[in-house]
């Protein structure tokens, strides 16, 4: 049984494993990361062997973690990244090579329709009627997205929103207010399942699911560079943000 995950801005960790009455034997841990001294790899797999196949990413990490001593270095790899590729290596977490997804780039609609279909769509897949999938915005009209927890009165001058033909609408994620307008930003929406990222927390999966893009923006000649929490950034200032919910 093989896992594999690469740690955002660091390095790939590799997971080899066998199960023998729910628990995982043989295990072996590599990759291109680096650790010192030489024998703490051998104490990370240690106190993997004969641990259940059931435990979590988080309990696989603990035992990582407590297999390390004060003085060792680790770069490029942490307790978390060896939980997830466990996980990956038992099937109970994926990566994005097991995803089947679509892609949609559905017609110009009104806004509001938009930021409805942003939830309807993913009950859809919840239910198994349709399957992950990346959804490119287009909207009709300008429009302001204020974040689940955000205040309306906080956010939006109402005599602005009437006199320029604005319309408000609030999303299922969190995060702050963005104004979009037609032909001058490009919205996605990306649905798929937790197991993508499993064992991560929201801080760990942010960078990780945005890597495409930068990975993309690479390409297309920007210098471009992630700015915790959730925003990527280019010398000339912000590019964009990333907000997240899980459904369970």
């Amino acid at each position: 049984m093989h896992g594999e995950y690469k740690v955002p801005g660091g390095k790939l960790v590799v997971v080899d494993l066998e199960v023998d009455q729910d628990r995982l034997i043989d295990v072996k841990v590599s990759g291109d990361f680096f650790l010192d001294p030489d024998d703490a790899l051998t104490r990370i797999t240690g106190a993997l062997e004969g641990a259940p196949a059931s435990s979590s990413a988080k309990e696989l990490s603990a035992l990582v973690a407590a297999a390390l001593h004060g003085g060792d270095t680790l770069i490029g790899v942490n307790p978390e990244a060896v939980g997830i590729a466990v996980r990956r290596a038992l099937g109970a977490a994926l990566s994005w090579g097991d995803i089947d997804f679509e892609v949609i780039h559905g017609p110009v609609v009104d806004p509001m329709v938009n930021v409805a279909l942003d939830e309807t769509l993913v009950e859809d897949v919840a239910a198994g009627r349709r399957k992950p999938f990346m959804r490119l915005w287009e909207w009709n009209g300008p429009q302001v997205v204020i974040g689940s927890f955000q205040s309306y009165q906080n956010e939006v001058q109402p005599d602005g929103v009437e006199r320029y033909g604005i319309t408000v609408s609030r999303r299922v994620t969190g995060g702050g207010a963005m104004f979009m307008e037609p032909g001058n930003c490009i919205t996605y929406s990306l649905v798929i399942p937790t197991a993508l990222v499993d064992g991560m927390s929201f801080e760990q999966a942010y960078p990780y699911l945005d890597q495409w893009v930068m990975e993309v923006l690479a390409m297309l000649g920007i210098k471009a560079k992630y700015v915790p929490l959730n925003d990527i950034a280019s010398e000339a200032g912000k590019i964009g943000g990333a907000a997240q919910k899980r459904w369970a």
